[in-house]
């Protein structure tokens, strides 16, 4: 049994609309499993291949009310890509973000619905990893939210300090799992979560308990009767564990 971390999930006013910019900003095909749900994988690996990383994007009534404590990192393979990549997005409808970065090597951008993101400089860490090197996770207490997604899901902590975890699945597939240190609490539900996934599925309800006993608790955001089960991290971060009870 291995539970993996497959894919992050976006609150959208229009899942389709904002799904049609990640598509093109990523490569990734686009589809949709019904109404107000957006599907994005990426070329060549149909869900849910473990080999794959997946983007959900789902319409809610008023996501704006929601905060920003997950987004993602992209990755380049050259000061030109990054460049090129950068302009790109702007055509596609991002727009440079202000978030008090300063001077730094990487571009912070918006997506057209203010979901937060980075352009990286090119980095040999993440020369593998497809478009998305990372999923970034905000946090207070870096060291105790390691140890817990360190055992929560099938990764190899490759690096933890005081201010900042990286984390990657263990057979070095997709991007990685990185926490960083931030002064700010979570007041409100995210707009972007992590969906996990067990292998093989049927093992659900066991994964769920097992999370529990490392000090995930249940979650209400409104879902109602639904195959997934919503948990919440020891920081009162939202994710979903996918997958038949």
């Amino acid at each position: 049994m291995s539970l993996r971390l497959v894919q992050v999930n976006f609150k959208a006013r229009d899942d389709a609309e904002l799904g049609r910019f990640w598509a093109e900003a990523l490569g990734w095909r686009m589809s949709s499993e019904g109404p107000g749900v957006t599907n994005l994988e990426p070329q060549g690996i149909d869900w849910p291949d473990p080999a794959g990383f997946y983007i959900d994007l789902v319409t809610v009534p008023d996501p704006e009310t929601v905060g920003y404590r997950v987004h993602l990192d992209l990755a380049t393979t050259s000061a030109a890509h990054q460049a090129e990549l950068v302009a790109r997005l702007k055509e596609l409808g991002a727009t440079p973000a202000d978030i008090g970065q300063r001077d730094v090597p990487w571009t912070v951008m918006a997506d057209p619905e203010g979901n937060l993101f980075c352009v990286l400089e090119p980095r040999e860490v993440y020369r593998d990893t497809g478009p998305v090197a990372a999923v970034v996770v905000d946090c207070a207490d870096v060291r105790a939210m390691a140890r817990f997604w360190g055992e929560a899901v099938d990764v190899t902590v490759h690096e933890v300090t005081d201010d900042y975890a990286r984390l990657r699945a263990s057979d070095g597939a997709g991007p990685f799992l990185e926490l960083v240190r931030t002064p700010d609490m979570k007041t409100s539900r995210g707009r972007v979560h992590v969906d996990l996934l067990p292998y093989p599925a049927e093992g659900k309800e066991a994964e769920v308990a097992r999370l529990r006993s490392l000090g995930a608790v249940g979650a209400d955001v409104g879902q109602g009767e639904v195959s997934w089960t919503v948990l919440a991290d020891p920081e009162g971060n939202e994710f979903c564990v996918l997958g038949r009870g």
